[in-house]
């Protein structure tokens, strides 16, 4: 954590700004829609950390220089590893002869939890594609 305290003013501004969700004087919390946008514009359009932080409006001199850049690799993580988890509910090479476990000779409870798996899985992929399509609307 920053040792950087913010004054009442800046925290006036950087509460102004449609990304803040809430400010306090030792740190700024932003809005969901802001980070998964800043995540895409950094992948899909090549964009700095500095580049996508000022057009969202923030001012490099209240947030620090090297806050777009720690933001910015945090919700990195956390979006990979979210993504990493929706795609690892793959069985692939877990089976003890290796490869995709064989679907004949299976039994309900088997099949069941495959059809599980396969529910959660078609669910995320669901859900990324609609958060996709609202983010195109923009």
């Amino acid at each position: 954590m920053s040792k950087r305290k913010f004054t009442t003013d800046q925290i006036i501004e950087l509460s102004k700004n449609k990304n803040v969700a809430k400010c306090s004087d030792k740190s700024i919390t932003y809005n969901k829609e802001f980070k998964v946008r800043a995540v895409k514009q950094y992948h899909e359009n090549g964009y700095s950390p500095g580049m996508i932080f000022k057009e969202a409006g923030f001012d490099w001199r209240i947030i620090g220089p090297d806050s777009p850049k720690n933001c910015l690799q945090r919700w990195r993580a956390i979006y990979k590893a979210r993504v990493v988890d929706s795609l690892s509910v793959e069985t692939r090479g877990k089976h003890h002869k290796g490869g995709r476990p064989k679907r004949e000779n299976m039994t309900d409870i088997e099949r069941i939890k495959r059809m599980k798996i396969e529910i959660a899985y078609l669910k995320a992929e669901n859900d990324f594609l609609a958060k996709l399509r609202a983010a195109r609307k923009r």
